[in-house]
């Protein structure tokens, strides 16, 4: 199976190179430093299950050199989701599966508004990783693991194929039930701490030792509850309390990634998380005055970080 990889960062890194290892064709698509440094020594994985490094297919930042793949894996952010679609209509086949694994609620949504619906999977994955220096990734947390499926959750003959696939590059995967409700269960943690890590700037466990603050977090995620039930998906109470319990036992000193995009100045995913809560909510009928707090003393500094 062809597969082309769009983004070399943590996620696309690691499943990419896991991919690659297994001996499948993968073109991956990255930029700058990061693009030199696999194209000269290959591209190398430090990770809690064991290190590797592979020579991908092609490495490149221009698409014209790309071949029609059976397979793309989005890993760039969700708000780089409609230029890269865009970017990607002259390389697809009528049978090109196109799987985004960022963090965000509607990023099939998304997909499906630029590209052919055919085209379109729905996914999530659960990784911690990140670039440590061009050509490196390195893997420090979690079991790897990809959730996947059909947008409206049938069980097709690519769907299992998919699994053959992440099985034999040895990647933990899943095809649920409901996709969708998988998706919002990530949603709801990483919203949740996303945008008061990126307010008050600190990590996790200084913001649970204030109850004020724990409290916030409580009522970010019944806004996004509420949300996702007008919206019938079947966010039920079990799954915040989930998030909470993760939120609980996350160690001291974690920060998310979008928080560490929003304090370091670059452009985030606010307006994919609590924006995007804020505009559903107005949509649907549904008062989101928590996540509006967060996402309107954010939104100068995303702003400003867009414009520079």
């Amino acid at each position: 199976m062809e597969i082309l990889v769009f983004g070399i960062g943590g996620v696309g890194g690691y499943f990419g190179g896991r991919l690659a290892k297994a001996g499948y064709p993968v073109t991956m698509i990255a930029r700058g430093k990061h693009l030199e440094a696999i194209r000269q020594h290959g591209l190398e994985v430090e990770s809690i299950n064991g290190n590797f490094k592979v020579s991908p297919k092609l490495v490149t930042d221009d698409l014209t050199e790309v071949s029609t793949p059976e397979l793309v894996i989005l890993a760039v952010k969700s708000w780089q989701i409609p230029e890269v679609a865009e970017q990607l209509k002259p390389v697809l086949g009528p049978e090109t599966m196109v799987l985004p694994l960022q963090n965000g609620a509607d990023n099939a949504e998304k997909l499906c508004e630029i590209l052919p619906k055919k085209n379109v999977l729905a996914g999530l994955c659960h990784l911690i990783s990140f670039v440590e220096k061009p050509g490196k990734i390195k893997h420090v947390s979690f079991e790897p693991r990809i959730t996947f499926g059909e947008t409206d959750n049938s069980k097709t003959n690519r769907i299992n194929r998919l699994t053959d696939i992440f099985n034999r590059a040895e990647i933990t995967n899943t095809n649920p039930e409901n996709i969708q409700l998988e998706v919002w269960k990530k949603f709801l943690f990483i919203a949740t701490i996303s945008g008061i890590g990126g307010l008050t700037r600190v990590p996790i466990d200084k913001i649970r030792e204030s109850d004020y603050l724990y409290r916030v977090m409580q009522q970010t995620a019944a806004e996004i509850k509420a949300v996702a039930l007008a919206k019938n998906i079947p966010l039920d109470e079990s799954h915040v309390q989930k998030a909470f319990e993760i939120i609980n036992t996350q160690p001291a000193g974690t920060t998310a990634s979008t928080q560490r995009d929003i304090m370091d100045g670059r452009p985030s995913e606010l307006e994919n998380f609590n924006g995007y809560i804020v505009k559903q909510g107005k949509e649907l009928g549904v008062p989101t005055p928590v996540n509006e707090m967060i996402y309107e003393c954010l939104r100068p500094m995303e702003l400003k970080a867009r414009t520079e």
